[in-house]
């Protein structure tokens, strides 16, 4: 750098912060320098636990496509008699259809193929698709009685992610990045992982940040090359030239950042200095070769190869005892509307193992008792066949009005079965949980009144759960 640029330039990062503090606010520099700055800064006018928390973070394994809970956790064996028969009127009460169905001339039944059992002294009934997540049964919270409001899947998909259907909105990964910063200076408060194959694509808005400051939003960890774009110096780049440029890069936005007060400029800077001390910690946090024997069996062999759901369930782990607030695992392949009990199959061999794995891993380390482990999809699939029903095949659509996920770890009573659907697994009889009541129970056990946690954007006070939700305290310990 020249000496005539030096003369109109601050020297250092702490001059720099020593000019800006004033007009700017530490809390918008929060991070910037890692262990010179608190790691858990969170946003300012934040004001936080509302309630005692029970958990530190969230790891949810979303299953995108939407996973059939009349395959998996949703036992009606009273089906088997009606196989074939039309779908009464007075159960479809004149519900939406997709597009896929609502022409079809009939909706005929079509019953599970799969064998249920019930499990562990809670006697949860779940299928012998599941036989890793059976085990744990009394370890988990099932939730039938899931209802959503979207019918497609990219805006539930979206609903689910971020209380909306329209894109906009934050994640629910950055109202908790905002609302609780990071444990950890030297990686994302956000990260998210994507496996499987399928369709659906799945938009990097599904972890974005919306209206909050970007410095909010998730990061996307990849499976091929450097886990995150461009963290790997240029050849011919050394770490020491990348931090003078850096330093130099900072002091400009400094200058530009004291003349507008744009809070994306301290955004950009936050970044800059995450991505720096990301060339170290991500490359430890990737690196298998400390994990034993016995940890790549419990999660499989699949865990030893970058991508995979096993994979991405083992890093999961990793990324919560290094801090990591909110893990957010997406796998596609779940939307069976034909060739069901061929392609489910091969979905539960690629996840029940590493699902039950993860549980139990968190348990043993200490871990789950503050950690919080969600398992499910946006929707749930129709009782009655898309397409022709044979001997040995079928296939569903979508269904939003009730659906099965499950819940484990800090504060989630295990062992219960909560909610209760109709015969048909069409309608919810008992107990409903909304998007909104989960978005709010997990906000609960994090110590946020989801009703409190909010930004104002164009007028208006925002929060994840809009003008809805109510904390499930039945799901609570």
């Amino acid at each position: 750098m020249s000496g005539t640029i030096e003369q109109h330039l601050w020297r250092g990062r702490r001059g720099f912060l020593g000019r800006s503090a004033g007009g700017l606010g530490l809390a918008a520099l929060g991070g910037l320098l890692g262990g010179e700055a608190a790691a858990g800064q969170v946003a300012a006018g934040v004001d936080v636990p509302h309630v005692l928390p029970r958990a530190k973070r969230v790891i949810f394994l979303f299953q995108s496509g939407a996973p059939s809970q009349l395959d998996l956790f949703d036992y009606k064996p009273g089906l088997r008699s009606l196989r074939g028969t039309e779908l009464p009127d007075s159960v479809r009460q004149g519900q939406r259809l997709t597009g896929m169905t609502s022409s079809q001339s009939a909706f005929p039944v079509a019953p599970t193929m799969f064998r249920f059992r019930q499990r562990g002294s809670s006697g949860a009934w779940v299928s012998d698709l599941l036989p890793r997540t059976a085990a744990i049964a009394d370890r988990l919270c099932f939730v039938r009685s899931m209802h959503t409001e979207a019918i497609n899947h990219d805006p539930a998909i979206t609903f689910f992610q971020t209380g909306a259907q329209l894109a906009g909105r934050p994640s629910l990964g950055s109202w908790l990045s905002y609302g609780l910063g990071s444990e950890n200076s030297d990686l994302p408060a956000f990260v998210a992982m994507i496996s499987g194959t399928g369709d659906q694509p799945l938009y990097d808005r599904l972890w974005g940040s919306g209206f909050l400051p970007t410095r909010y939003a998730g990061v996307k960890f990849r499976s091929q090359g450097d886990p995150v774009l461009y963290l790997s110096n240029p050849a011919g780049i050394s770490r020491e030239v990348r931090r003078g440029l850096l330093d130099d890069l900072q002091l400009l936005n400094g200058m530009r950042l004291e003349q507008t007060g744009d809070s994306e400029i301290a955004t950009r800077i936050a970044q800059y200095e995450m991505a720096y001390r990301m060339q170290s910690s991500v490359p430890e946090l990737t690196d298998l070769s400390s994990e034993s024997a016995g940890t790549f069996e419990m999660y499989g062999e699949d865990s030893r190869r970058p991508g995979s759901f096993a994979w991405n369930c083992l890093m999961a782990r990793r990324l919560c005892e290094r801090g990591v607030r909110f893990v957010q695992l997406f796998h596609r392949g779940w939307d069976q509307h034909l060739e069901l009990p061929k392609n489910i199959g091969l979905q539960c061999r690629m996840t029940d193992q590493p699902a039950a794995a993860l549980v139990l891993d968190l348990e043993q380390r200490g871990l789950l008792e503050d950690t919080v482990v969600v398992w499910g999809g946006e929707f749930g699939r129709t009782v009655y066949c898309q397409g022709k029903l044979t001997s040995s095949d079928y296939g569903r659509d979508h269904h939003p009005r009730c659906f099965s996920m499950w819940l484990a770890g800090a504060g989630i009573r295990g062992g219960q079965t909560w909610g209760e659907t109709d015969d048909f697994s069409y309608n919810i009889v008992r107990d409903p949980v909304h998007v909104h009541d989960l978005n709010a129970t997990l906000l609960h056990l994090l110590g946020v009144d989801h009703l409190r946690l909010t930004y104002k954007f164009q007028g208006r006070h925002y929060r994840l759960t809009d003008v809805h939700g109510n904390v499930v305290r039945g799901l609570l310990v």
